[in-house]
């Protein structure tokens, strides 16, 4: 019996026959104005993905950096929670539901799964991709409006990825406190800018004032210990690159840094890192530094050397985003 084909592999296979059956040059054109809209500060009142053509193009270049990014916020509430595997996962403004394939990669199996987007071309592509994913195959592809009206469904999960820069500031607090009172784990993920920080936080303190612990990255609930304005949080996920990734950008190398800002806050039974590495560890002589985010809310730079021995071989393999120290391996 062969084994089934990870959800990671099987997404972009699946894009990959989606792009061969469109025009390479219609594609790259739909990417960049598409992307330009999608960096833009000016909420939408209207689906920035208007037809077919503009969702396999967007797909093909965005699901996988978003699956990763997802994917990473996930696993930190999985290490975070280990006895939650959730039984039903709302997406918000899922679109083509890469969040979706992130939930099966990090926990296998059917659950109740729905989609929530206003682009009806997008969510028809997400149903069509999802046929090669057997663990979405009663998943509810569903139209909505993301915004004050919406109303969500109770749900073990609840993700929102890349969405709020596209809503208004009270569409925005609206839409965080609705996921706060419906799940008991809420997972945001927006660009890693200062601008995409920024509404990270604010809807960090949203859901923290709503009564849900805040488990990832932070390892506390308090108020963020980076000044504003100096500094922001983020972190980073590696993302194979497509012939149209190499075409859009001309790239050669055949990865790219999908760079992200996310909080994972929830009401379920769990533990927050003891700390977590918010730059990318300085490997030199014997030594390694890490820049650290603390249970005691500071922001703080630890060396570990030789002497600290296995620990020491720990932080060589560290990497940016990790708890820290890391976790044990169970007996």
């Amino acid at each position: 019996m062969n084994d089934p084909v990870p959800p990671a592999e099987s997404l972009r296979r699946s894009l990959a026959e989606l792009l061969d059956g469109l025009p390479p040059r219609q594609a790259a054109g739909a990417v960049e104005r598409l992307i330009a809209n999608y960096r833009g500060d000016t909420p939408t009142h209207a689906p920035i993905l208007r037809d077919r053509a503009d969702v396999i193009a967007y797909a093909a270049y965005r699901m996988p950096a978003t699956f990763e990014a997802v994917r990473t916020a996930l696993e930190a509430l999985a290490t975070a929670a280990p006895d939650f595997t959730p039984g039903s996962h709302v997406d918000v403004g899922g679109g083509t539901g890469a969040a979706t394939w992130a939930v099966t990669a990090t926990w296998p199996g059917e659950r109740g799964v729905t989609v929530l987007d206003w682009a009806e071309p997008a969510l028809a592509l997400g149903r069509e991709i999802a046929a090669a994913n057997p663990a979405l195959a009663g998943a509810r592809w569903q139209r909505a409006r993301i915004g004050a009206d919406l109303t969500l469904d109770d749900a073990d999960l609840l993700t929102v990825s890349y969405v709020l820069n596209e809503l208004s500031e009270p569409d925005r607090a609206a839409l965080v406190d609705a996921a706060a009172a419906a799940a008991s784990a809420v997972v945001i993920v927006e660009a890693g800018t200062p601008a995409g920080y920024a509404r990270v936080i604010e809807a960090r303190d949203r859901l923290v004032r709503a009564g849900l612990r805040v488990v990832a990255p932070c390892p506390h609930s308090a108020a963020c210990p980076i000044e504003p304005g100096k500094d922001w949080c983020h972190f980073s996920a590696r993302v194979s690159r497509s012939s149209l990734h190499r075409q859009v950008k001309g790239g050669t190398l055949p990865y790219e840094d999908e760079k992200f800002s996310y909080v994972v806050a929830t009401r379920l039974p769990a533990e927050p890192a003891s700390a977590r590495i918010v730059r990318r560890p300085q490997i030199r002589k014997g030594q390694v530094l890490l820049d650290l985010c603390e249970a005691d809310e500071r922001l703080a730079r630890t060396t570990v050397t030789k002497r600290h021995g296995d620990l020491y071989k720990a932080a060589r393999d560290a990497d940016w985003g990790d708890p820290w120290p890391p976790p044990e391996e169970p007996a």
